[in-house]
């Protein structure tokens, strides 16, 4: 990525003529304008400068070209009068966050200060291209290599996913593969042992995250208990050792404690009183499970299809951004976990544009005929996903056409206009 601004040098300099007759540089200050978010002592380490030092022209050059070349500005310009030499700087528009995608390092602070310490012009934020981008990854590999682990690391930029804007530059490990190494189980009662030493191998030699893997391998157990009935366990996962460095991969080993708790019955769910769904739904749902004997534990699989049966009503309005968060009340006296609800369903999105891709102009026109979602409608990507299904099964025509089709379909919501953009896409099997 490239950064768009006025990219120049403008040199602004009187030469001062020291004895022996060579035209040289004798600052007696040295000032920065222009960008108060780096200290004078930064900019002077950056460039490499130290006052009381004589400099010729080309030299002063270079120092400049060192600030510039490090991509933290989009303009730099200088002058010396004889006495002060200036630095006028403008930023560059636009610095991102560093994020560590599978490095086996601590994002934060410690890790911040360690980076700021060999490139005075970090703080935490790195251009898109330029001497402190590449300065960074190589200071990432160099503290790898304090480990033992031989990576290269590679710097992209990331964002939200179908979007072009980018959040953060992300520095992966391109090679060798980093992954989840062994994992310490503590805490697991002996009866299930063997049952969650199954979950403990198969999250084994997955990739690792420096930001997710110890959430993602909180909620594997977290949620294998969940589906049991253990309503109120607690999962802790940590990295534990240090990395297990092979010719093929690097493997991190991690502690998972467990508390178990109890198996737990399911209760009542509250919803607030202006949710979509009634209470009267929820009750009966809950009152059928509780006398099933085989569904009467508050097991996982059983209320998470409760709040997919809400998200349902939610996403048939257009509520794209719905989210629920659901808070678990344990009566430890009756066994029972009770469920109060947070509902956030957010705006409204509005079906904006449909296009069918990969059809002929006639068989557009028959799935057009039988489409009853019009742009301007709340946007119901239920009605999407089932709506092949149903054009068939009410067109003949449309039932021998699509015959052996394989449907696809691809949804852009855009989070200012609220606006749908979507392509069905149909493929011959």
């Amino acid at each position: 990525m490239r950064r768009t601004g006025s990219v120049s040098l403008v040199l602004l300099v009187l030469l001062c003529t020291l004895p022996g007759g060579a035209q040289k540089f004798l600052p007696k200050t040295i000032q920065f304008k222009g960008d108060p978010e780096y200290s004078d002592q930064e900019l002077m380490a950056a460039a490499e400068l130290k006052l009381g030092v004589v400099m010729t022209s080309a030299e002063m050059n270079d120092h400049a070209k060192l600030l510039m070349d490090s991509g933290v500005f989009d303009n730099l310009t200088y002058k010396f009068d004889g006495v002060d030499l200036v630095f006028t700087m403008i930023p560059a528009p636009l610095l991102y966050p560093v994020r560590l995608e599978n490095l086996p390092l601590t994002p934060g602070p410690e890790l911040d200060a360690k980076l700021h310490d060999r490139l005075p012009l970090y703080h935490g934020k790195v251009p898109s291209e330029g001497t402190l981008l590449e300065n960074v990854r190589m200071a990432l590999e160099d503290m790898l290599a304090g480990q033992g682990i031989k990576a290269t690391v590679t710097p992209l930029p990331f964002g939200v996913a179908g979007t072009r804007k980018v959040s953060a530059m992300n520095f992966s490990i391109a090679t060798p593969p980093v992954r989840v190494g062994t994992l310490e189980l503590q805490g697991v009662s002996p009866e299930m042992i063997a049952r969650v030493k199954s979950v403990a191998d198969h999250t084994t030699g997955s990739p690792f995250d420096t930001v997710n893997s110890v959430a993602n391998l909180e909620h594997a157990f977290a949620s294998f208990y969940a589906d049991e009935g253990y309503a109120g366990v607690q999962v802790h996962a940590t990295r534990f050792g240090a990395p297990v460095i092979s010719s093929s991969a690097v493997d991190i080993p991690f502690s998972v404690t467990i508390q178990e708790g109890h198996i737990y019955k399911l209760g009542a769910v509250h919803l607030p009183p202006d949710s979509l769904v009634t209470q009267a739904e929820i009750d009966k749902i809950t009152s059928s499970q509780s006398t099933n004997t085989q569904v009467a534990r508050a097991r996982g699989i059983a209320v998470r299809s409760i709040w997919a049966m809400i998200a349902q009503h939610y996403h048939a309005k257009g509520y794209v951004d719905f989210a629920l968060t659901p808070h678990p009340e344990l009566d430890e006296t009756a066994g029972i976990v009770n469920y109060t609800v947070d509902l956030n369903p957010g705006p409204v999105y509005h079906l904006a544009l449909l296009k069918f891709d990969n059809v002929s102009d006639e068989l557009r026109k028959l799935l057009m005929r039988n489409w009853q979602m019009f742009p301007g409608d709340p946007f119901d990507e239920s009605y999407v996903s089932s709506f092949i299904a149903k054009a068939q099964s009410s067109d003949p025509v449309l039932m021998r056409t699509l015959a052996g089709v394989k449907v696809s379909y691809d949804v852009q919501a855009d989070p200012v206009s609220h606006d749908v953009n979507l392509l069905i896409r149909l493929e011959r099997r």
